[in-house]
């Protein structure tokens, strides 16, 4: 009976060390697999502020490849433009040099009109603080302007339905 009960010591004494050599070599795993998440996680970081900054990139070549088109766009109004002052020195039939350059401001109209920008109609329409901005109050000539746009001073434009410049208005009080 001792020779068991040294043998059943001898298994508790020699249980003990391997309860501790698993519970290490678990823990040893347990910080591979921390060490494995974090590096997976700064690569995942550094790969999200890479894309973050790629987007960034692209967006403003975007900006300005679009500001290009719209500049390469316009310049034949600005060719017409510069014809007629120079025909303007010339020129002995004002009335032709009138309709040079209204033929040039329908130009440049219809330009701006298939961009999308529109001119905000505003005048004898109710003061809306939308898509007005008063500059002053005058008093109104007739009762049906009070509170209405009497005189434009700088008209106002949207671009598709966004407003990207105020009309700057005189109202009728």
């Amino acid at each position: 009976m001792a020779t068991k009960e040294k043998a059943q010591n001898q298994k508790q004494a020699g249980g003990k060390p391997r309860k501790k050599t698993d519970d290490s070599a678990k823990l040893k795993k347990l910080q591979k697999e921390l060490q494995e998440q974090k590096d997976k996680y700064l690569r995942l970081s550094a790969d999200f502020d890479n894309f973050r900054k790629r987007t960034l990139r692209e967006k403003i070549d975007m900006t300005l490849q679009a500001g290009e088109n719209i500049y390469v766009k316009i310049l034949p109004v600005l060719d017409d433009l510069e014809r007629a002052m120079k025909s303007i020195e010339e020129a002995k039939d004002l009335e032709a040099v009138k309709k040079g350059i209204l033929l040039i401001n329908n130009k440049f109209k219809e330009y701006l009109n298939r961009q999308g920008v529109r001119e905000i109609d505003t005048m004898h329409k109710k003061f809306d603080t939308d898509v007005h901005e008063a500059v002053t109050k005058i008093p109104a000539k007739d009762k049906k302007l009070k509170g209405k746009v009497v005189d434009i001073i700088e008209k106002g434009y949207y671009l598709n339905d966004k407003v990207i410049r105020y009309s700057k208005v005189i109202i009728g009080e």
